[in-house]
C-alpha cells in the first residue's frame, strides 16, 4: 500500500488571503443594543429579585394586578415589565387574564 503525502498549501493565495483578512465586527457578538428603558427595567428586576428571592416574579405579578385594579396604568406596566423579565410565562398568563 502506498502512502501519498500532499503538503499544505501556503495561505498567501489571493482568495484565501481575502477570507483570512476579513474585517472584524466592531461590537461583540453578544452586545445587545438595549435602550435605556430596558436597562432600567433590568435593574429594577434585579433589585426586586434581590429583595424577594425566588418569589420575586409572584410578588411582581401581585403588584401588577393590584396596580391594574387600582387604575394605575404606569404602575401596572412597570410591574408587568418586571414580571416579564423574571418569568415570561407568568407575565403572559397575567396579561391573558
Amino acid at each position: 500500500m502506498t502512502i501519498r503525502f500532499a503538503a499544505a498549501q501556503r495561505g498567501d493565495c489571493e482568495i484565501v488571503a481575502r477570507i483570512l483578512a476579513a474585517s472584524v465586527p466592531l461590537r461583540a457578538a453578544n452586545d445587545n443594543a438595549w435602550n435605556l428603558a430596558r436597562d432600567r427595567v433590568v435593574q429594577g428586576a434585579l433589585r426586586h429579585f434581590a429583595r424577594h428571592g425566588l418569589a420575586a416574579a409572584q410578588v411582581a405579578q401581585t403588584n401588577a394586578e393590584d396596580a391594574f385594579f387600582a387604575g394605575d396604568r404606569d404602575g401596572y406596566r412597570w410591574w408587568m415589565a418586571i414580571c416579564r423579565t423574571l418569568d415570561r410565562r407568568m407575565a403572559g398568563a397575567v396579561a391573558f387574564r
